[in-house]
C-alpha cells in the first residue's frame, strides 16, 4: 500500500527555520532517517522510500502554505492514495512546543494550511499530526510568532521532538492511527 506524508510550510531560504515550517522538517528529519532524498516535482518536492512493506510518498508543497490542498490532491490522485492513507504534519500554536496530537480528522483550528487542505479535499476527513510549537505571544503578534524563529531552548531539544515525530508518521503507516494516537499523543 502507498501512503502520502505531507510535511506542511512555506518555500523560501527566509522560512526555513520558522516555527511554521515544522512540517518541513519532520519530513526532511525522516527522509534522512531512512537515506532518502527529495527531488523537486510537480507542486513540490517529492521523496519515496519502503517502511516494513508499504511504501510511503514523503511531499513538501511547494504551493506555500494556504494552498497546499492543490499539491495533496494533485499527489493524491496521480498516485492513487485514498485520503485514508494522507498524513499531514502540521505546526500547532496550541499545543506547547514539541507536543505531538495525531488526529483522524478534526477543524483546521485557524490553520490555513489545513483549511485549504479541506477545501480542496472535501472536508476535514484526513489525518494529521499536529506539531506543537507553543504560543508564548502577546495578542495580535500570532503571524509574528510562527513566522519567528526558534528560541535557543527549542533549538537545543528540536532534533530529539523531530525523531519522536519521525516515529509517530512510521507507527500511523505500520499500525495504524489508534495505536499511533495512543503511542505519541502527548499525554497532558
Amino acid at each position: 500500500m502507498k501512503y502520502l506524508i505531507v510535511g506542511l510550510g512555506n518555500i523560501g531560504a527566509e522560512y526555513a527555520e520558522t516555527r511554521h515550517n515544522i512540517g518541513f522538517k519532520v519530513v526532511d528529519a525522516l527522509a534522512e532517517s531512512v537515506g532518502v532524498s527529495f527531488a523537486a516535482d510537480r507542486y513540490g518536492a517529492v521523496a519515496v522510500f519502503r517502511h516494513r512493506g508499504q511504501e510511503i510518498l514523503l511531499l513538501k508543497p511547494s504551493t506555500y502554505m494556504n494552498l497546499s490542498g492543490k499539491a495533496v490532491r494533485y499527489w493524491m490522485q496521480k498516485e492513487r492514495i485514498p485520503i485514508e492513507r494522507v498524513f499531514v504534519v502540521v505546526d500547532d500554536i496550541a499545543l506547547p512546543f514539541g507536543n505531538l496530537r495525531i488526529r483522524k480528522s478534526g477543524s483546521d483550528g485557524g490553520h490555513n494550511g489545513l483549511k485549504n487542505i479541506a477545501e480542496c479535499l472535501g472536508g476535514p476527513n484526513y489525518a494529521r499530526l499536529r506539531f506543537g510549537v507553543g504560543g508564548d505571544f502577546p495578542k495580535g503578534a500570532q503571524v509574528d510568532y510562527v513566522l519567528g524563529e526558534w528560541t535557543a531552548e527549542e533549538k537545543t531539544r528540536l532534533p530529539e521532538r523531530l525523531e519522536q515525530a519521525s516515529q509517530a508518521v512510521l507507527s500511523f503507516v505500520t499500525e495504524g492511527p489508534e495505536r499511533a494516537m495512543n503511542k505519541y499523543n502527548t499525554k497532558k
